[in-house]
């Protein structure tokens, strides 16, 4: 591969392979590598004719993009792809007076288009005498130099970017400048034995991974099912396969804390489900969403692997009495809940069809206060109502499913004066 002088020598190559050709027609004439606008500014010391080598594109190469490096990258090793770059070139022929009778543009961009047709690789020896200090030369891949077809309206969109007037040009794609990386590769050891005793790969009947995996968690409750998310001090039941072993643990997660919170000792387990409670702490678990890991020593193993996470939810409780007094079209509503919520999620209290965000809550609070508009007046008339408190997207459970029919719970009701 190259490093980053590497679109810098390429352009010094193609400039000096031009200045070669257009060396015959004499009278100091040469190539540059200007941008169009200053191109067609001739000095007292410029000939009567230039060809000018301009760089408009860079693009990525697709076949080269996500390739390693032959014989640098081992099996089993990482390595990291090199820049590797098209570059598209315009090839554009001025003379000092427009309309000379000698032609000199057509002439030098005749000799220009010949040279490049007759020279479609680029040689090492030409690269690295072109710009001191590249290592171009030393790519495995060949630098060629391939016409590219524009039409005129692909030509007019081009010189109308440039901001300048046509001139008759001629356009080339040069490929491919490889880039090395400075990101490291991944060079890990050789592998000396592949399972214990050297066995090989355990092969099995089916395509139930052979790992501890979760497929399910919900609240332990009666009947199963009935309770959409858990409360504080009740049993979640956890189901999935190979979750037997030894040094069984289980740990919770919350987007608001930094750290996990372990769970007690399940109070039963198998291989198929286990069964951990929640403890009734309103201090470490607040609510909202969670997510839900196993870690186990299999048997015959002695490294402990972690099962995937699932999300589940733990629901906030209103303790207590809700209170409302209204004044004029507002209506304040306060309540007690459990646990406490943080000062960072999102409070509401869903109110009939309405929902009624919390009141600024700095700190930690288990109090939150709620100011409901009656409006248009006569909304909220007075009565008794339901209520439901929603914690980062978690409610309150209002909903008896223990029953047949299910019911709304009667204690989350508020009576509006």
């Amino acid at each position: 591969m190259s490093n980053t002088l590497a679109i810098g020598a390429v352009t010094a190559t193609l400039r000096n392979l031009l200045d070669q050709a257009i060396a015959e027609e004499g009278g100091g004439m040469h190539a540059t590598t200007l941008a169009p606008e200053k191109a067609q500014t001739f000095g007292q010391a410029d000939g009567p004719g230039r060809i000018n080598l301009f760089l408009y594109q860079t693009q990525m190469n697709a076949a080269w993009r996500n390739q390693d490096m032959p014989r640098q990258i081992k099996p089993n090793e990482t390595g990291q792809p090199p820049l590797a770059l098209d570059l598209y070139y315009l090839v554009t022929a001025y003379e000092r007076d427009d309309g000379d009778a000698s032609v000199i543009a057509h002439r030098l961009l005749g000799r220009a288009m010949r040279m490049l047709h007759d020279h479609p690789l680029l040689g090492a020896d030409e690269i690295r005498t072109a710009l001191t200090d590249n290592d171009l030369a030393d790519q495995i891949e060949r630098v060629r130099i391939t016409p590219q077809p524009m039409s005129v309206e692909e030509f007019s969109k081009l010189w109308t970017t440039f901001q300048v007037g046509y001139r008759i040009s001629a356009a080339y794609q040069v490929s491919v400048v490889l880039i090395d990386s400075t990101r490291a590769s991944r060079t890990p050891l050789p592998v000396l034995t592949r399972g214990a005793d050297d066995t090989g790969v355990k092969a099995q009947a089916d395509l139930t991974p052979p790992f501890p995996t979760l497929t399910a968690v919900a609240p332990d409750a009666q009947p199963p099912g009935s309770e959409t998310s858990a409360v504080l001090g009740n049993d979640l039941l956890l189901t999935g396969h190979h979750l037997d072993g030894a040094s069984l643990s289980v740990q919770v997660s919350h987007p608001h804390l930094l750290n996990s919170i372990p769970l007690p000792a399940p109070s039963r387990a198998s291989t198929a489900a286990i069964t951990v409670n929640l403890p009734n702490q309103p201090v470490n678990f607040p609510a909202g969403i969670y997510t839900i890991t196993i870690s186990v020593i299999r048997p015959t193993e002695t490294l402990k692997r972690t099962t995937n996470a699932l999300p589940f939810a733990i629901a906030p409780e209103i303790t207590g009495p809700v209170n409302a007094a209204r004044n004029g079209n507002e209506i304040t509503v306060t309540l007690s809940c459990s646990p406490q919520v943080l000062a960072d999620q999102r409070v509401a209290l869903l109110l009939g069809g309405d929902e009624v965000p919390a009141q600024p809550h700095p700190a930690k609070t288990g109090s939150l206060t709620f100011v409901v508009l009656d409006d248009p007046p006569g909304k909220f008339a007075a009565g008794e109502y339901f209520v439901r408190l929603r914690v980062d997207g978690v409610d309150s459970l209002l909903i008896d499913r223990s029953v047949q029919p299910p019911k709304f719970k009667s204690s989350q009701k508020v009576s509006v004066p």
